[in-house]
């Protein structure tokens, strides 16, 4: 027998039709002999409707009352599958994150989970009954309602797992695992059976959204074993666990990651002294603006170019605030261009292979791509490239690293 929470999210409750199949999921489990903690999202659309109705009547939302509002999601899904597992047979019993007792700070709409007292949970387990509990919501020490802002039933799924010590948390969502690369550009893309917790985490920094960060930051801290799965396609899913000892049999390359929301800004002919990087992002930083990839190039007369990558929301306002800069450096120009996307390739196995960088390059070079700017940690190569090349990139790349089948000896 198996402690398993198991979270499902807006898409997999999104009707009444559908809350009950995720019911006979969950039965599954219990008749399989496992004790299930069950942790759920809103239904599909309901936390825009309620964000929709907040504005029309107070465009400023205020923090607190917007919490109440949107925790109010999670507590009819509760509420719905309880009675849904009740209708099986199987005793269930639904919990708020304030019943939980999912204490956190006082951060409205971004709170951070602090303690959870698991007491109340143990006895329903103990008692054969399926707690139901509201992802995304806790309370602060005052007693208010907080939420935990994008992702936050993820989080709320890891970290009941954590408390409780569960053998396994299981995130069902609308696709079955974690795959080398996204299907819709690359056909060709395969579930991974497993993936290590780092290599998840620079997934997600760099573009995969089947899972938040903060949930998988949260699960490699305190060495949860998650699970991606279908819940609508039987299968093993995707493993994300802690790395594996022998990283000779790693492949090099696990995935290929892409993101579309980058915007690139260049400022051109700015003197080339120490803490000029600063004057240029000390403005951008203080406008709560995200700088993501940095490149200073090499000084030539005493001037250097200086380049870097926001997100594309932010490529306006981040244009207008180092224009000003420049102005009072006496820069060239500022140059900026928001049709790129930024591709990355990810794999543990790189900290044990070599050339891994100039098969990427010539792979791209081998097509015509041309590489604007280039960013590497341990495990991650990123290039920032035209946005027009993205799908010829991301095929090649996962062709040339031999994604597309089983790993072999010629691709580790």
């Amino acid at each position: 027998m198996a402690l398993i929470v198991q979270k499902f999210g807006g898409t997999s409750v999104g009707s009444a039709e559908r809350i009950a199949h995720v019911a006979r999921k969950v039965q599954a489990a219990c008749q399989a002999g496992h004790q299930v903690v069950v942790v759920v999202s809103a239904m599909s659309g309901e936390t825009d409707r309620l964000t929709g109705l907040a504005k029309e009547l107070n465009p400023a939302m205020p923090a607190r009352e917007l919490d109440v509002l949107l925790s109010t999601g999670e507590q009819v899904t509760i509420a719905l599958l309880a009675m849904a597992l009740e209708q099986l047979g199987q005793p269930a019993r639904s919990y708020t994150g304030a019943q939980v007792a999912i204490r956190t700070d006082g951060a409205h709409s971004k709170a951070r989970i602090e303690h959870i007292d698991e007491a109340a949970l143990r006895a329903e387990l103990d008692a054969g009954r399926v707690p139901v509990v509201a992802g995304f919501q806790g309370v602060d020490e005052r007693g208010n309602i907080t939420t935990l802002g994008r992702g936050g039933s993820d989080t709320t799924a890891v970290a009941l797992a954590a408390a409780l010590r569960a053998d396994e948390c299981q995130i069902y969502t609308d696709v079955d695992g974690v795959y080398t690369t996204d299907p819709r550009v690359e056909p060709n893309a395969r579930r991974l059976d497993k993936i290590t917790f780092e290599e998840m985490l620079e997934m997600a920094s760099l573009g995969s959204k089947v899972l938040q960060i903060r949930a998988v930051e949260f699960a490699g801290k305190y060495a949860v074993p998650l699970r991606v799965l279908s819940t609508f396609e039987d299968g093993p899913g995707t493993l994300i666990t802690l790395e594996d000892d022998d990283l000779m049999e790693a492949p090099v390359i696990s995935g290929i990651a892409f993101n579309r929301d980058e915007a690139q800004i260049t400022v051109a002919g700015v003197p080339d002294h120490p803490g000029i990087a600063s004057l240029i992002l000390g403005p951008v930083g203080e406008a709560n603006i995200e700088v993501d990839m940095i490149v200073q190039n090499v000084g030539a007369n005493d001037l250097t170019d200086f380049t870097f990558t926001v997100h594309h929301r932010d490529y306006q306002r981040a244009l207008g605030v180092v224009r000003a800069v420049a102005k009072e450096l006496n820069a060239a120009e500022v140059r900026g261009s928001d049709s790129i996307v930024k591709v990355s390739v990810v794999g543990v196995g790189m900290r044990s292979h070599a050339g891994v960088a100039s098969r990427m390059f010539a792979a791209l070079a081998r097509d015509g791509i041309n590489i604007r700017m280039i960013s590497t940690s341990e495990i991650k190569i990123s290039v920032v490239i035209e946005d027009k090349y993205l799908e010829l990139a991301v095929r090649n790349l996962h062709r040339e690293f031999g994604l597309e089948g089983e790993p072999t000896e010629e691709t580790v």
